[in-house]
């Protein structure tokens, strides 16, 4: 390798993915053969082995079987679910980064993108109750590094309607309140940044709306993520009915929410009940 040359930084699926291919290869195991004795297809194996398919416990297990590496894909699996960024979310953030617009709905909590770091340690304690400080730290250290799409050259356009739930609910007490809605009201400065409150009297028109993301691209599908019960195990879609349904969704809500400035205005006098 030339000197001069940066080694490849890979994420926690593309290092498990090259740990399973590693070890299969000095098996002498093909990717069928693999994918028959954990009851998966070849297909699966090149994809996980790829970084590009979130692995199952089942698929995990078995190739502790099929390697006979004693529970140690098992533990690998456990360890990025445990870490910095659960499994089911990495492909998100990778999409995320090569995003050119991203349109964000939440309900019971602020987007990650626009959270303080004290604001996404009571969000992770209040998740992860037994966890330990340097867990929730490090869950802590990876929410605020998403940021950094934001602060590069060429940021993608964002736009979030905020239920008014979300800046009423009381997390991590009033001055982290205070401090987090001061964090969005600079953040409603930049040029890049839009945001919309949708307020309690705007009714069912919200209420049946569970949170989501829309993620657009300048080539290539927009792509839509929405949380699971209590935002765990969220699931992406591409599919074009599924996605054009949740871009009309995100129009009527951004029709019953308050006009930017309006919604400026509310987090503001908000922001004076938290810092009182």
């Amino acid at each position: 390798m030339d000197e001069t040359t940066t080694p490849e930084i890979l994420n926690p699926l593309q290092r498990f993915g090259a740990d399973v291919k590693r070890v299969r290869l000095g098996r002498k195991l093909t990717q069928k053969q693999l994918g028959k004795a954990t009851g998966y297809s070849d297909g699966y194996v090149s994809l996980v082995e790829a970084g590009k398919q979130m692995p199952s416990m089942k698929f995990a297990k078995g190739c502790d079987l099929a390697f006979g590496t004693n529970g140690l894909f098992e533990g690998l699996l456990k360890r990025i679910d445990e870490g910095d960024h659960p499994s089911w979310f990495v492909p998100y953030l990778e999409q995320e980064k090569k995003a050119a617009r991203i349109q964000d709905y939440s309900v019971h909590s602020i987007m990650g993108i626009l959270q303080t770091e004290a604001y996404a340690h009571a969000i992770f304690r209040a998740g992860y109750p037994h966890a330990r400080a340097d867990v929730i730290q490090g869950k802590v250290d990876a929410r605020i590094s998403r940021r950094e799409v934001m602060e590069r050259e060429n940021p993608p356009t964002l736009w979030t309607v905020l239920h008014e739930a979300c800046l009423r609910t009381v997390v991590g007490g009033p001055v982290v309140m205070a401090a987090q809605l001061q964090h969005l009201i600079a953040s409603a400065d930049s040029p890049d940044i839009d945001i919309q409150v949708i307020t309690y009297a705007a009714g069912a028109a919200a209420a049946h709306v569970s949170p989501f993301t829309l993620l657009m691209f300048d080539s290539g599908p927009t792509v839509l993520y929405s949380d699971g019960p209590h935002g765990v195990g969220g699931k992406r879609y591409d599919k074009e009915a599924i996605v054009a349904d949740a871009v009309r969704h995100y129009e009527r809500l951004r029709a019953h929410a308050l006009p930017p400035d309006d919604s400026l205005a509310l987090i503001k006098d908000l922001h004076k009940e938290y810092a009182l």
